[in-house]
């Protein structure tokens, strides 16, 4: 009997012990997303006052801390009061980490709602620390009496002041 059990018990070792070498060389790193969350809503706020809010169908977290919102974002800013005065929407959005910023890529469009200003292109920066949005491609911004062409722009987040880089076109509307 003890025969018996010390040959189940030498087999059952061998059996554990097999093992191929594993060529370290063609293992793959995994640089999918570590995290994976769906009906996002940030809220930033200040003094609690709500200052912005993020808001995404879905977000994808990566090991390195960048986010990327492939399903689209939306970004609301508020006033002092409370008041809604500004949205960013973007088709898809990222978040790097180390530089801190967020870009919008896609069908990109902000809109001030107390200036009744629109901005539109096909990607835009915003910088949360410095409080400004950016971008360095074509910009089409359209104004109660006029719409604005150019390449490159520099705002303020709420998109109350604005500058071109390069003014391409300006066209004053006819209803003044």
């Amino acid at each position: 009997m003890k025969g018996i059990l010390w040959l189940c018990l030498l087999l059952v070792f061998s059996f554990i012990s097999c093992r191929e070498d594993i060529d370290k060389s063609q293992l793959e790193f995994y640089e999918g997303p570590t995290r994976v969350g769906s009906d996002i809503v940030l809220v930033h706020s200040d003094s609690a006052i709500v200052r912005t809010k993020l808001m995404a169908d879905k977000q994808l977290e990566f090991q390195n801390g960048n986010t990327e919102f492939p399903e689209g974002i939306v970004i609301h800013f508020f006033e002092k009061d409370g008041e809604l005065s500004t949205t960013i929407r973007a088709d898809r959005g990222y978040y790097e980490r180390k530089t801190d910023l967020y870009r919008g890529e896609g069908d990109v469009q902000v809109h001030n709602l107390l200036k009744n200003q629109k901005l539109n292109s096909e990607e835009l920066f915003w910088d949360r620390a410095k409080k400004k949005i950016f971008t360095e491609k074509f910009v089409t911004v359209e104004e109660p009496s006029r719409i604005i062409k150019g390449t490159g722009m520099e705002a303020d987040e709420g998109f109350n002041e604005y500058a071109f880089t390069k003014v391409t076109g300006v066209i004053n509307n006819a209803l003044q």
